[in-house]
């Protein structure tokens, strides 16, 4: 079990957000790239997105240049369980045929030209077809090959190249922009718009040609021969094939945590489904946000003496407000299966869930996960909203589940609704044979609305043809009175036939007028088993609830409700009073609202503890010197010196203290100590200077 003390919280090492976007930071020029990274950028021209070379030319080491560079091919890699990178090995093929081969009748590489980029996108055509020396025509050359429909390219379609003019590198030719009249070489006064006519000529000196003079697909002629805009889909689908199964967010991420996550893990980012919820927990009267990130793809080791597969997630979660970070703490989690269950558990994947508590406001929730097990790493990022109380109820939620399981323990676990467990799916799919668990908070409820007021709730089918729809109304007074209401209830996916689906949830008031409006989609499959992910969480004792409140403190301090933390910090110190790590963060708050003697009082309990004397003559030391009484200050600093001499902060407070009592030299060498640590201290310089004088 881990339990995150506020004291760790604050003492994490900070893993950054997005620092900043990707337009906001100076981009390289080419030309000023090492050659080696000139080249490269040449080898990828064809197949690189404008995100990737973005970010590319935005790395200012040779270092970070070749680990994205390894990440790229490995964003491509058909088989990443295996040594070889087939697709890198037959990219580099291509691109070595062109330069050596296409470079025909013209001035630049062969990888510049039209003959080069085709060969390199579509690789080596099925049969080619030369009218290189045919009377009256161009010279020309066809191209036939099969495509690939899940890339929007037809079965089977032709790319036509010839010399414009008779002369020259062959370009290629495009049906409608070029027009079957450009290969001919005496149009002897056929009209440019007459495509029958040129094609009919075409079909006397070239049989085979003049159905791909006017359409890229053999055989598919347009209405009156004109060319049709469909040629132009194709081109385009051409060039854009390499680029449809890669998405640029690993190269975004890989320049936001080229800093925080270790390279061996930069180049294995793995997309993720994942989603965040907020919950009202009615009792405690506190909001929190519930989250779940489930990888595509899971990596195990194997562990020999026990003979089991094992990985290792590392959670890394924050708040920020803006750019400020207000709230962090991580976890591990491992998890061992038998050798029976790894391939079961690779197929439905692994769904990484916990919840923590919010205080209200905007925020912007991250969360980091890296599987130690293939050096994997996922993100997650999504803005939130924690509303205040108001006067106007309001729906949180809904939530969609496929199961309810009791959970009566003495134990808080993610997504846990009053004394039940919600199992939702990362791709919010059910089986025609389980129940749909909606579950939502009603928020700021008065009593004229519960006793008068109703839910209604329309599941609507979204395919067009014959959609399944069921729509019935929940009574609040049907469910206990509070201020904020948890509602669950279930629909059988029986009467709902396999389609996708949108739940919207419409409060009304006694008078019909709708107050609010909630949706969620989900889906019904057609079998009768879906698999599920496997959950790993990590429950949290009741008894600990205090560390709650210390967090939420911990909030509204970092973001200046300074009145809203006081008052949290004192109900959970009433809750837990001989919770050190939480005394010593409520009296360090103290320090920063000017209540030094509470601050004194509190530290108290802890005055003889071993473990918590530097703290403890730290925060004495300030809060003395808060008040004004140095001599007693510095008593304390000079202690808590004794037991640790690089705190800058004791120094600088030490050497303010000795200044203030005309001690200048024990002054000076303080602050001077402080400055070795960290010579980038404005104000310490300056005073410096100023006892110098």
């Amino acid at each position: 079990m881990n339990i995150i003390k506020l004291n760790q919280v604050t003492r994490l090492v900070v893993f950054l957000l997005v620092i900043s976007s990707l337009f906001s930071t100076p981009k390289i020029k080419e030309k000023d790239l090492p050659e080696k990274y000139r080249e490269w950028l040449k080898l990828t021209s064809y197949i690189i997105l404008q995100q990737e070379r973005d970010v590319f030319r935005q790395l200012t080491s040779d270092r970070d240049r070749d680990f994205f560079i390894q990440a790229f091919w490995k964003q491509r890699d058909p088989t990443p369980g295996t040594p070889q990178n087939e697709y890198r090995q037959e990219h580099l093929r291509r691109f070595i045929y062109a330069n050596t081969n296409l470079k025909r009748g013209s001035p630049r590489e062969g990888w510049m030209t039209d003959m080069g980029r085709i060969h390199i996108l579509l690789g080596p055509p099925h049969s080619i077809e030369r009218f290189d020396s045919q009377k009256g025509i161009h010279p020309c050359q066809v191209w036939y090959y099969y495509g690939e429909k899940e890339k929007g390219l037809p079965t089977y379609f032709a790319v036509v190249f010839f010399q414009r003019g008779g002369s020259g590198e062959y370009k290629l030719y495009n049906p409608t922009s070029d027009g079957p009249l450009s290969l001919l070489v005496e149009p002897e006064g056929i009209e440019l718009t007459n495509y029958r006519k040129a094609y009919q000529k075409i079909r006397e000196l070239a049989p085979t040609l003049a159905d791909v003079s006017i359409s890229m697909i053999p055989g598919q002629l347009p209405f009156n021969y004109i060319p049709s805009p469909r040629n132009n889909m194709i081109l385009a689908d051409i060039f854009e094939a390499p680029k449809k199964d890669v998405t640029p967010t690993y190269a975004t991420h890989f320049l936001e945590y080229k800093g925080v996550v270790s390279t061996e893990y930069l180049t294995n980012y793995v997309e993720s489904a994942a989603d965040v919820s907020l919950i009202i927990d009615p009792i405690l009267n506190i909001n929190f946000l519930h989250f779940f990130v489930s990888p595509k793809t899971v990596s195990f080791d194997y562990f020999e003496p026990k003979d089991q597969y094992y990985c290792n997630y590392q959670l890394n979660v924050s708040l920020r407000k803006d750019k400020e970070i207000i709230y962090q703490y991580s976890k591990d989690y491992p998890f061992y299966v038998s050798p029976d269950d790894v391939f079961r558990i690779k197929g439905n994947g692994i769904l990484i869930q916990d919840s923590f508590p919010v205080i209200e406001g905007d925020y912007g929730i991250n969360v980091l996960i890296q599987n130690s097990a293939g050096k994997e790493f996922s993100v997650f990022e999504k803005d939130i909203s924690v509303p205040r109380k108001s006067s106007q109820a309001e729906i949180i939620g809904p939530i969609l589940g496929f199961k309810l399981q009791d959970h009566p323990s003495p134990t808080r676990i993610p997504f846990q609704v009053l004394n039940k467990k919600l199992h939702i799916d990362s791709n919010s799919t059910i089986s025609s044979t389980e129940g749909l668990i909606i579950f939502f908070n009603l928020k700021d409820v008065s009593r004229d609305l519960w006793k008068e007021g109703k839910i209604e709730v329309f599941i609507e089918g979204l395919s067009e043809k014959s959609p399944s729809d069921k729509s019935f109304s929940l009574r609040l007074e049907d469910y206990p009175f509070h201020d904020v209401m948890s509602i669950l209830h279930s629909v059988s996916s029986t009467e709902l036939t396999p389609d996708y689906y949108q739940v919207k949830l419409v409060l009304k008031n006694a008078k019909q007028e709708i107050l609010d409006e909630k949706i969620a989609n989900f889906i019904v499959s057609p079998k009768e088993i879906v698999p599920h992910p496997v959950v790993l969480s990590k429950s949290f004792p009741i008894s600990n609830t205090y560390l709650y409140f210390y967090s939420l403190a911990y909030q509204y301090d970092k973001v200046n409700e300074l009145e809203k933390a006081e008052a949290v910090y004192e109900k959970a110190y009433a809750m837990k009073p001989d919770y050190k790590e939480g005394l010593i963060e409520q009296a360090r708050f103290l320090l920063k609202t000017k209540k030094f003697s509470r601050s004194l009082q509190l530290i108290e309990s802890f005055k003889e503890d071993e473990r918590y004397k530097f703290d403890y003559f730290l925060i004495a030391g300030l809060a003395y010197m808060g008040m004004g009484d140095y001599s007693m200050a510095i008593e304390n600093l000079v202690e808590g010196n004794k037991i640790y001499n690089s705190d800058i902060r004791l120094l600088n407070s030490l050497g303010f203290c000795y200044y203030r009592t005309n001690q200048k030299k024990k002054a000076l060498d303080a602050l001077k100590a402080s400055l070795r640590l960290n010579p980038e201290q404005n104000s310490i310089i300056k005073l410096v200077q100023e006892i110098e004088k």
